[in-house]
């Protein structure tokens, strides 16, 4: 599984067999990336051995989330190279898209907003984050709003307007404090760093047709 393999590589640098299951041991959270992935592998199996693995994986991806204090459900469209930092508290919903590379701290939500129009219709929309965006501790992302890539959201933060690309939000409500500021992205993985081609993938990159 490629993405499993970057999701490795952003927590230890490198990508091999014996560190996934090292992690998946040892880090409550890294446990939830890997039961999560094991759930979309699952699903793309033939029908004929698809629910013989994928309701026992969503069962232990349940189990582990739960006692991780982690809610990400396994549908969600999630580019390779996620790092969940510490994790407890992280509330994703399944409409939001994350890119590669991103950075999630604990208590990071990632929400729907509603919004309803004169004709008294409800619309839901959900955030889009793009590749190699730094989350911090606490933040809240909602709506239908795209971060950016390369941006970092301070801890605390709210963020319910789009965030251009390379740059800094911080407050409640977000302000854009810094443009063109760096990535913050531990180990960054690209498709060269690993020996398993892309094509293929359940979710090879939930942000490629934009």
């Amino acid at each position: 599984m490629h993405a499993l393999k970057a999701d490795t590589h952003r927590k230890f640098g490198q990508s091999t067999h014996q560190l996934t299951l090292k992690g998946a041991l040892l880090d409550p959270a890294f446990r939830v990336v890997v039961c999560l992935r094991l759930c979309q592998a699952a699903e793309q199996l033939p029908p004929g051995w698809r629910w013989l693995a994928l309701l026992p994986a969503r069962l232990l991806y349940r189990l582990v989330s739960q006692l991780a204090g982690i809610e990400i459900p396994w549908r969600t469209a999630i580019a390779p190279g996620l790092a969940l930092t510490h994790g407890r508290g992280i509330v994703v919903n399944a409409g939001a898209r994350i890119g590669r590379n991103v950075t999630l701290f604990h208590g990071v939500t990632l929400g729907q907003r509603d919004h309803i129009d004169a004709q008294g219709r409800r619309h839901t929309l959900y955030p889009v984050i793009e590749d190699e965006v730094w989350i911090g501790p606490h933040a809240i992302v909602v709506g239908g709003v795209t971060v950016g890539k390369g941006s970092r959201i301070a801890g605390g933060a709210y963020v319910f307007e789009d965030v251009p690309p390379y740059s800094v939000v911080m407050g409640n409500p977000g302000k854009i404090v810094k443009r063109d500021c760096t990535p913050d992205v531990d180990n960054r993985y690209s498709a060269q760093d690993l020996a398993v081609p892309q094509a293929g993938h359940p979710h090879p990159d939930p942000l490629s047709n934009q």
